[in-house]
């Protein structure tokens, strides 16, 4: 699968992409609000790659790499994952290298992952959940009108927020 915008294309990943997924989810400073075993080696983010692989095969997530129009590396991912039994409401997850925020890359993904979410899927509401700490995210949420759940809760992750979009 793939999605293109103005200045960037979404695609799937696969093996060629383990230096560039390796760098995504060890880097510190994404994880400072992202509570989850982080590859150390290439081996690790290989089989995090498979794992994804069989999970879209299975038609469990929707996971895309984020490039540049004129660059061929991942700098970042995108992912409708969590489908309800029904298939009405998922769960939206995303991280960007440090190197490339604020300069509205995540929001023009954001909006195209809505956008296909929304009317390829026809889901009916869309899930984020983020660190009540991370700024950047809840700023981008806002910006996309989601509404913060008031009362909901992670269980088991005091810190985060849940946010959602109804259709």
């Amino acid at each position: 699968m793939k999605l293109e915008t103005e200045r960037l294309i979404l695609k799937n990943i696969d093996e060629s992409n383990v230096e560039d997924i390796l760098r995504i989810r060890s880097n510190e400073v994404i994880n400072r609000y992202v509570m989850r075993n982080s590859p150390k080696t290439n081996y690790d983010a290989l089989e995090f790659i498979l794992t994804i692989k069989e999970r879209t095969k299975n038609n469990q997530t929707v996971y895309l790499g984020i490039s540049l129009k004129d660059q061929s590396n991942i700098i970042g991912t995108i992912c409708l994952w969590n489908f309800s039994e029904d298939r009405k409401v998922a769960e939206v997850g995303y991280e960007l290298l440090p190197d490339y925020h604020r300069r509205g890359i995540m929001s023009e993904t954001l909006g195209a992952i809505l956008n296909y979410g929304f009317n390829e899927l026809n889901l009916q509401e869309i899930v984020a959940i983020t660190n009540k700490h991370n700024e950047n995210s809840i700023g981008l949420l806002l910006k996309h009108h989601f509404i913060l759940e008031e009362g909901k809760e992670d269980e088991g992750f005091p810190d985060n927020i849940i946010f959602s979009l109804k259709k």
